[in-house]
């Protein structure tokens, strides 16, 4: 009798390629290829992240008013017009202004008799991550080959430091199931450092790491030990720029609950979950013959309740 892990392996595989041409990227999607030039300055990428966490208020703002909010000087806002291909800041607000129209549109307007309270706010605010990341997932071909390349990788390291360790232990204890070497890293310091480095030595390719606000500096020091390894890291995050998203070779940046005193993960827990179908979709014979190996194994040491 098949595992309910069996079952869904075998009848959830992600099938490449692109939805019906109504499928549109979510807004802060279009923002980070918009902006994805690899020589802004600190303070340009400081302008790009306001404006992809706050589109539908700041496309309208003029010049003088999103310098203030974003505490950079005019000229750096024309500057940063320039540097994402713009021949000045009307023309970028233009540019906003249509994704923002687009935004609206496309979502229903929350009043406050509708939304609730602070709890449902909570729910909606979760809701609305998930539907920008089901926009996101059109195409779902980057999952699919990160997929791939991280079931390739033996050993794989998945990485999670402070409030992202939750996270990663989630993704290492599914990843075991199918992968025959998944080292999980939750420490951070010299314990991360040595695990990176045995990881390569041992002739691990990629890193997955996740890193949830608040961003600790301990992984951003990680990720620059792993990069110097020699290892390719793959990132989930909520962060479209930043010195952390600057470290991967793949990004995967979505957005986090924040209405309530600690944060919620609802996307960054889907792109998990995510990655682990791509992942057996990626060897599907590996699959099927580690789950049912571990099937055993749990019936013979009654590892589970009998539902």
């Amino acid at each position: 009798m098949s595992s309910p892990q069996q079952a869904r392996a075998q009848a959830s595989a992600i099938t490449s390629g692109r939805t019906a041409p109504e499928a549109e990227a979510a807004p802060a999607s279009q923002l980070r290829t918009l902006f994805d030039r690899p020589r802004l300055s600190p303070g340009q990428r400081r302008i790009a992240q306001y404006l992809i966490e706050h589109i539908t208020e700041a496309a309208f703002l003029s010049i003088t008013d999103l310098a203030d909010r974003v505490g950079v000087s005019q000229p750096s806002v024309t500057r940063f017009a320039a540097a994402v291909g713009f021949s000045g800041y009307p023309a970028l607000r233009e540019k906003l202004q249509a994704i923002a129209l687009g935004t609206l549109a496309g979502g229903p307007v929350a009043d406050d008799e509708s939304r609730g309270n602070e709890l449902q706010a909570a729910v909606d605010a979760e809701i609305e991550n998930l539907e920008n990341l089901r926009r996101d997932f059109a195409d779902p071909d980057r999952v699919i080959e990160l997929g791939r390349k991280l079931s390739e990788s033996t050993p794989l390291t998945v990485l999670g430091l402070r409030i992202s360790a939750s996270l990663a232990e989630y993704f290492a204890y599914a990843a075991r199931r199918i992968h025959p070497d998944v080292r999980l890293v939750t420490r951070g310091g010299s314990v991360a450092y040595d695990a990176l480095l045995q990881s390569r030595e041992a002739g691990g390719i990629w890193v997955l790491a996740f890193s949830m606000p608040r961003h600790a500096q301990e992984t951003l020091t990680a990720l620059r030990v792993a990069r110097s390894a020699g290892l390719k890291i793959a990132l989930v995050t909520d962060l479209a720029l930043g010195d952390v998203a600057d470290e991967a070779d793949v990004l995967f940046s979505t957005g986090t609950g924040s209405r309530l005193v600690f944060d919620s993960y609802a996307a960054p827990g889907v792109i998990a979950a995510a990655l682990l179908q791509a992942m057996t979709d990626a060897d599907p014979e590996r699959t099927q013959a580690r789950l049912e190996e571990y099937e055993q194994i749990s019936d013979q040491h009654q590892f589970f309740l009998r539902d």
